[in-house]
């Protein structure tokens, strides 16, 4: 089915266009995906230890502070930034989970979604998929080599668990290399196999790493080299060893004379749990406060991205796959509606405007908030619209909500002043958008006119 889908998406969007055909080399591009780490968890970002390569990869590029993923768990948020689509609209608003629960159980992403491997191959990429899938592994047609990826390495799911074949285990494509892995063996085994994987490629080939850690979800389980190394507390060195992985792959482009012809892109899938430091934040993961949904951008391409750029423009983690069509001269799919938007000229500092008229903030299947600029509404709602996980969250966070409440972000970034009262009309504004989106994309017990229902089935 997934072989299908590509061969009709090549047809709708794979031509590559007349002004990148004349290119001699298309860039190559990774994608560095951290697992649950909090806004002021790197030291860019306020941290009181050092990140020194995520720091130095800040300032050789462009670091947004205002990168919004389109959910605050992990498996939606990477369906969204895999299909350029907010979950609600490609079918995978929920947590993925391994059990059978309120989340449905056993589902994954739809075969008839196109990931950022699928764009990308018909401009020649060779995709390569390494690290936490979370997807649906074990779900016919949602392993990452049916969403398009050459190769895979890695263990599919959160280290937790044993009810499926491939938990606690490493893969290599469909092949279980070994099972019952020791944790702090997987980073070190990342990184090798993305350093051999740029070090293989031809050099007449571009290729895609999309590289999701396990770092920093629990368990926190730093590497023994990295135990007090930051001195901060064994969460501190957790993030030490990630911010050390991708000094290594940082340094492998260096030593294959590829940090010109490289965008890396790192970015976390949502906010921290208990551990991790939202900074400025309210909330955290599993809210739709800015602590669960704002999370570190940064964008590196030597020779391409002017350094030094920090940037306060909104941006959406889905604006990574329109931006990723146009480096790579491919056409968006015209079947459907992407919602991230092409922010290449922002990054090249050419434009300070956001492409985002209006954001959403979904929990689950409840709409909880939209955002205009500096303007965000939270939304009321009940016990009953909330999605399973929201016990979980942590920090001061709207569980529920009378009435709307109306926040200015620019000037009250922890979300703590009401100003509805004094924006009567701006509020009107935001609830018809409320009211317009839940149409399209649906809410608890309302289905959208645009909402794909989960796959193979979500109750």
């Amino acid at each position: 089915m997934r072989k299908i889908t590509s061969l009709i998406g090549t047809l709708v969007f794979g031509a590559v266009s007349t002004a990148f055909a004349a290119t001699a080399s298309k860039p190559n591009i990774i994608v560095i995906l951290a697992d649950d780490l909090g806004y002021g968890d790197l030291g860019c970002y306020g941290a009181k230890y050092s990140t020194p390569a995520l720091d130095q990869m800040a300032a050789d590029g462009f670091r947004s502070t205002d990168m919004i993923v389109a959910a605050n768990v992990c498996s939606p948020s990477r369906s969204a930034i895999l299909t350029g689509r907010y979950p609600m609209r490609n079918g995978h608003p929920f947590y993925r989970s391994d059990y059978t629960t309120k989340s449905g159980g056993y589902y994954g992403l739809s075969p008839d979604e196109i990931t950022l491997a699928e764009l990308l191959k018909p401009a020649g990429y060779r995709s390569f998929a390494v690290g936490k899938w979370h997807l649906g592994f074990d779900t016919e047609g949602a392993h990452p080599m049916d969403a398009g990826f050459d190769t895979y390495y890695g263990l599919p799911h959160n280290y937790s668990g044993d009810e499926l074949p491939t938990s606690k285990a490493i893969v290599r494509d469909r092949e279980i290399l070994q099972k019952n892995v020791k944790f702090q063996k997987l980073t070190p085994s990342y990184n090798k196999e993305v350093v051999k994987f740029i070090e293989e490629q031809p050099k007449d080939q571009p290729f895609f790493i999309y590289m999701a850690h396990q770092i920093a979800h629990s368990p926190i389980l730093p590497g023994k080299s990295f135990l007090k190394k930051t001195r901060k507390g064994k969460y501190a060195d957790f993030v030490a060893e990630l911010d050390d992985s991708v000094g290594q792959v940082l340094q492998a482009l260096r030593e294959n004379e590829l940090d010109e012809n490289t965008l890396v892109v790192f970015l976390a899938d949502n906010g921290q749990t208990g551990v991790g430091s939202a900074g400025p934040l309210a909330g955290s993961k599993y809210t739709t406060m800015e602590g669960g949904h704002r999370v570190a951008g940064i964008f590196r391409w030597t020779g391409t991205i002017p350094a030094g750029q920090v940037s306060d423009v909104t941006l959406s983690s889905m604006d990574i796959f329109p931006l990723l069509a146009d480096l790579a001269g491919v056409d968006l799919p015209a079947d459907r509606k992407i919602d991230g938007r092409n922010i290449r000229d922002i990054l090249t500092g050419d434009s300070q405007e956001s492409p985002h008229d209006y954001l959403y903030y979904y929990n689950g299947l409840n709409l909880q908030a939209v955002r205009k600029g500096k303007w965000k509404l939270h939304l009321p709602r009940s016990e009953k619209d909330l999605p399973y996980w929201a016990e979980a969250g942590r920090g001061r966070y709207f569980k529920t909500l009378d009435k709307p409440f109306l926040v200015d972000l620019e000037n009250d970034i922890g979300e703590e002043k009401n100003e509805a009262g004094n924006n009567p009309e701006l509020v009107d504004t935001l609830l018809k958008e409320a009211d317009k989106i839940r149409v399209e994309l649906g809410e608890v017990g309302q289905k959208g006119t645009d909402q794909r229902p989960g796959w193979p089935s979500v109750d």
